[in-house]
């Protein structure tokens, strides 16, 4: 699962890396080393809507809280309640999910994160829940969350969005720390998923696969003051010496 993460890059800084091309420009986030569910985040979408021709990209960012609000939510309170089950959702089921399924076919983002945060909870030579920095092995280059997006009305007609990241199961190095990890997409599908006209799932659960999914990322243990979400700053994705760990074995 992807439970916490850290995006430290203005809006400018994503706009001009994922190529943004409208001029819509959200409200400033700060950067934040400890984001944490139901918390204001930073997507990319297409604005095309679903009956324009327009084929161009149309890349947008905006601001919009982490974990999808169940559509069924009376008010909001409930809504927030079904945002902190909904933070992410599987990719082998996120088409069947009432919760995600509508938004998976065509209501599609991409997460931007600097990094992601996992406790160890897989055998090995760490100590259970010793937390971890997952990051790009290239210096300062963002990681790209597949992610869906949805709207829903409170009873006073306010709209609010929300979005979830979409998990797999973890390989490579990642496996023996989580079982888990987010669904990373590299730039030449970004077109693709974020097109409100591919709707065929079949072909979207395709833009999901790759032959290397944990291929050019990096992961080092980190201290547990990660743990308290009051906690933030640059220290909280410091490398740690667990050299001498407790072992499970």
């Amino acid at each position: 699962m992807c439970g916490r993460y850290a995006l430290v890059k203005s809006a400018g800084e994503l706009i001009e890396e994922f190529e943004i091309t409208t001029n819509r420009i959200p409200a400033a986030l700060p950067a934040d080393w400890n984001i944490a569910p139901t918390r204001e985040i930073y997507v990319i979408r297409d604005f095309r809507d679903i009956g324009d021709d327009v084929s161009e990209n149309r890349r947008e960012l905006a601001t919009l809280s982490w974990g999808m609000i169940a559509p069924w939510s009376k008010d909001r309170s409930e809504a927030v309640r079904s945002q902190s089950q909904a933070i992410n959702a599987r990719s082998e089921s996120v088409h069947e999910k009432p919760t995600f399924r509508s938004a998976f076919k065509s209501r599609r983002c991409l997460i931007p994160a600097s990094g992601y945060y996992e406790w160890a909870t897989e055998l090995g030579k760490y100590e259970s829940k010793q937390p971890f920095f997952i990051q790009s092995d290239i210096e300062g280059k963002s990681l790209a969350f597949a992610g869906i997006y949805d709207r829903w009305v409170d009873p006073s007609g306010e709209i609010f969005e929300s979005a979830s990241i979409i998990t797999r199961p973890a390989v490579d190095f990642l496996a023996k720390i989580h079982n888990r990890m987010p669904t990373f997409l590299p730039v030449n599908r970004w077109d693709a998923w974020l097109d409100p006209k591919v709707n065929s799932v079949e072909e979207i659960q395709k833009l999901m696969e790759l032959a290397e999914p944990a291929k050019g990322l990096r992961a080092h243990p980190v201290s547990t003051r990660v743990n308290a979400t009051r906690n933030n700053g640059a220290d909280l994705i410091s490398e740690i010496d667990v050299s001498e760990p407790n072992t499970l074995f």
